[in-house]
Formats: C-alpha cells, structure tokens, sequence
C-alpha cells in the first residue's frame, strides 16, 4: 500500500492514489471515464456515460433519508498536463508519482491533479461507503472542464434531478465560493511564406526562458506573476526590432488557463551583432530577475546558447516585426479589479500559448471577466491588435459568468454547519477563476449551488500540493452537508 493510502479519510486518500495511477489530462479522459464507471457499478451504484462524455453516477439514500431533495456532488475528470523542462513524464501513458512531503502531498516535476482528484475522490468515497447518512445522491463528474468546459456545455437539461449541487472544485479549506468570472479563448493565426536563409556571416541561438512559478491564469493572475511569453516578446523586441537577430521560430505556453512558466525561441544572429545580441539578453535577464525578485519564488532563467546546427529558413521581416509589435502590445494579467470589491480580481487576460514556426503562427489567450461587457473588451482588443499583424481572430467556447445569490438557502445551510463543526464561519465570496455552476446553471436555473473543496496551492503548475489536513475537514464538511439537506417539500 501506498503511504498516501493510508492518509485521513482513508477512503478520500485511496480513491486519489488511484486516479493518480491513470493518465487523465484534458482531451484523453476515455480511460479514467471507464475506470469510474466501472468502480460505482461495483459499489452498487447506477452509473453510465453521457452524451457529452461525463461520467453519472446515482445512489439511493440511506435508510430513513428517502423524502430528502436530491443532492449533486459535482468535479471533473481531467487534469492539466503540466511538467518541469526536464521531466520525461507522459501524460497520456505514465501514471504521476506522488509523495507525501510533510503536511502536503504533491508529485515529482508533475502537476499533481488534486485540480479536480479531489473533487472526484470525495464523491467516489461516498458511493462506496455504506455508512454515510444522505438523501438521494447524484454525481455528475464532466469531461475537459480544463480545455473548454465541454463536459458542463454538453450537460442536457434532464440529466440531473438533483436541487442543490455541490461543486468540489475550490481551492480554499474554510471558503465557499458562490460566483466566478466567465470565460473566453481568443485564436489568433496567419500563415506566412518562409524566406530562405543565407548561412554566411551568421550565427544561431537557442533562446530560453524558465524557471517560472507560473500559476492557474484565474486563481493566480492577480499575483503578478511573470509570464513566459510576454518576456520573451520584450526580449525580441530589444534584439529582432533592433536588427541584431532574425526570429527563425517561437514556442511558448501550452494550456490556456495556465501562465506560461516556459519560453524558447530561436533566432540567426549576424556574426558581426554577436556581442551586441548577448549583452542585450544580459540586459533583459537582469531587468526581469529585478522586476521579479519579489514575486517569483525562483531566479529567472535565460539562456542564449548557440545552436549545433544552422536553419535554412526564418521568419520574413514585415512578419516577424508585425508579430512582435502585437504581442507587446496585447494585455496580459489584470486589468481591473472589482469596483465594489477592489481585493478581487475583474477582468483579466492571459497570453498563454505562442507558437510561430514553419510557416503558421497561432496566439491563444484566456480572457476572463465576471462583466460581459468587459470580457468583450478584451476580445475587441485582440481583434483590433491582432488584425493589424495580418491575423485572423476568433472567440471560442465563450460562457459567462456565475452570478452570486446572497439568499441562497444551501450557502445559509453550509454557514451554519461550518460554524458548528469548526467555531467559525466560512469565507463566502466570489471567485476570478471559471467554474462550471454557471454552465450547469443554464440548463438547471432552479438548482441551488456553491463551491468549496480543501487547500490546494499552485494548481496547473508542477508545484501544485495537497494540504493534507484541509482533506479532513473538507470531507467531514460534506458529510455533514448531505446529512442535512433538506426534506422535500
């Protein structure tokens, strides 16, 4: 038996030990859907696959709980697929290695997957103990919540019977989340004609940048965190525009709701511009480690190592330069906070993921907002900024946001039994990041819902852990909840 397994509630430890052990990122989540379908049939259970691919799992209240309102435990399945530079990990076949480090558990140069294996280790302990007190039980866990949501879009309006929903997708033990922003991506692409390269009198360097803590682009954005991509758009900026190197391709970012942690670039360097290139990037490396040194847990990285082998093509001039004036002149990070709560976070963009290389250039951005207006803002500015680069620009899988209701009778219920069980009240309040309630809640307007689950930090990047005393907490909390939930009336 793994340590972790024996970890308090046992049943919460052994079922997230298990889906560590299957390959879940987001867009290959067949396995992990079967593996779950599979173990609440085991446990007595109801469970089958959606239309949308979500995974539904029903369970009959307990003796005496039959006139209770039914109750929805609702996470997701997939992960995001995050790793260290030199991490050999992969996340369609390995399973994560997990390890308990002190008060925390995380997994070694991997995302963790706590986001949302917690969620759904709750739900899979409570279908398969006999013990617990409830009513009439239905969990919904959603496929790709990470990429889209497109398990909560392709949700349909009589799946569910349930009038309260549980969402078990927060990161904070002792909060209770009863709003977030809504969300949009925003695909920028163009194709462009190579130009041959002449090798004579040049040179070809490597450019990286990482290090980075990076961070979940909803929870972590108003940290100020250093982003991968615009850092690098501010060090070509100084060399490229300057005309002492030529961008040959640029790769950086690879989830949309994670700021990027990871940069590469490469570029040709005239021969005779070689010591005017490497000071500029000294220049840069010691402009951002200032900047940064009181955010970033880590020194910043760059590197220029010249490259073993010359390229034959690059980038042409009026597009690289079309390119990088964009990308320095595109938003990233906050830009506005709440007028009437001025600690939470608005509106913000991440500048997640570049990719300029043979022949084809694509940006993708994360907008998000909890103002419609102000998530359209965002898209009309990258429109605008990245059309004159010659690009085209569309909006996807845009949803908007979940609106709090302050009188909601299971945030009262939830205050009160936190309250009793901990001699405190929760924090309620609203979130940046996206969660899916506001997308169930098209479909089901009447259901009743909050958010909460234990402590997680840095979620979408390798440091995420799992604060293991929070776990306790969090479950006894949800044993407590589906014990008092209503009769029907």
């Amino acid at each position: 038996m793994n340590p972790i397994e024996e970890l308090t509630p046992q049943g919460v430890w052994r079922n997230f030990y298990a889906l560590t052990q299957i390959p879940r990122p987001s867009g290959h989540t067949e396995r992990v859907a079967q593996f779950l379908i599979d173990f609440a049939k085991q446990h007595g259970a109801e469970a089958y696959l959606d239309e949308a691919g979500n995974v539904i799992m029903k369970k009959g209240a307990t003796p005496g709980y039959e006139n209770r309102e039914t109750t929805v435990l609702q996470a997701h399945m997939d992960m995001v697929p995050q790793k260290t530079k030199d991490s050999t990990h992969n996340f369609e076949t390995d399973p994560l290695d997990v390890y308990i480090d002190g008060e925390w558990v995380r997994a070694r140069n991997t995302t963790l997957g706590s986001d949302d294996g917690m969620g759904v280790a709750a739900a899979m302990a409570i279908i398969e103990d006999k013990n617990v007190e409830h009513g009439p039980i239905e969990v919904l866990i959603t496929r790709d919540e990470e990429t889209g949501m497109n398990g909560a879009f392709g949700l349909k309006a009589d799946e569910l019977t349930g009038k309260y929903l549980l969402n078990l997708d927060s990161e904070t033990e002792g909060e209770i989340t009863i709003g977030c922003a809504g969300g949009v991506d925003i695909i920028c692409q163009m194709e462009y004609q190579e130009i041959n390269v002449n090798p004579d009198n040049m040179l070809c360097y490597d450019i990286v940048i990482k290090g980075l803590q990076g961070g979940h682009s909803g929870i972590e954005i108003g940290k100020g965190c250093a982003n991968a991509n615009k850092l690098m758009a501010r060090l070509l900026f100084a060399t490229v525009n300057t005309q002492t190197a030529w961008l040959v391709n640029w790769h950086g970012g690879n989830m949309r709701n994670a700021i990027p942690r990871e940069c590469e670039a490469k570029v040709l360097v005239p021969k005779a511009q070689e010591s005017d290139f490497l000071a500029l990037v000294e220049k840069c490396h010691k402009t951002f480690s200032i900047e940064y040194k009181d955010i970033e847990a880590n020194p910043i990285q760059l590197t220029a190592t010249q490259a073993e082998s010359m390229p034959m093509k690059a980038v042409p001039e009026d597009v690289q330069e079309n390119l990088i004036n964009a990308i320095m002149a595109a938003h990233d990070g906050v830009l506005r906070y709440t007028p009437s709560l001025p600690e939470l976070v608005e509106t913000s963009c991440n500048l997640s993921i570049i990719n300029i290389a043979d022949g084809k250039a694509e940006i993708i951005t994360m907008a998000r907002s909890s103002q419609d207006s102000m998530k359209q803002y965002l898209c009309n500015q990258y429109i605008a900024c990245f059309s004159m680069a010659g690009m085209k620009v569309k909006a996807e899988g845009g949803y908007s946001g979940w609106q709090p209701n302050p009188s909601s009778p299971l945030v009262e219920m939830m205050d009160s039994i936190y309250e009793r069980m901990y001699g405190q009240h929760p924090c309620i309040a609203a979130c940046h990041a996206g969660l899916e309630c506001g997308i169930i809640g098209v479909n089901y307007p009447d259901m009743d819902m909050a958010s909460y689950g234990p402590t997680l930090v840095s979620p979408h990047t390798p440091s995420e852990a799992c604060y293991i005393p929070s776990v306790e907490k969090f479950y006894n909390f949800t044993l407590e909840i589906l014990k008092n939930i209503p009769q029907k009336q």
